[in-house]
């Protein structure tokens, strides 16, 4: 599992901040958002091996609106004003100096 920050906003990928998902969201709610979000990347790949372009966008699609329910993407879940640093690289977020500690750990 790649790391998550201390406040559950974001795990940390090849150095770059992506949005975690909602960890309120009941699990039996987060397990249904799950498994749908797996079978539209699943239909998203079928699609592209079809080459069925059509297919391919609605899949995208379905991508998209699993992860603004699941809360990765759209608006933040959390409510305290901080602002969204999705996709942004650590090193340049207030999460560095963690990030830095947590390699030392690592070592």
């Amino acid at each position: 599992m790649p790391p998550l920050t201390p406040d559950n906003r974001y795990i940390v990928v090849r150095g770059r901040l992506w949005r975690a998902a909602n960890p309120h969201l009941p699990d039996a709610e987060r397990e249904q958002l799950v498994k749908a979000l797996m079978a539209a990347r699943r239909a998203v790949g079928a699609a592209r091996m079809s080459g069925d372009k059509t297919a391919e966008d609605g899949a995208h699609r379905d991508v998209n609106e699993a992860k603004i329910a699941l809360g990765e993407r759209g608006p933040v879940w959390w409510d305290d004003g901080a602002p969204d640093l999705n996709r942004r690289m650590v090193k340049n977020t207030p999460y560095a100096g963690w990030f830095e500690r947590l390699g030392q750990q690592e070592s």
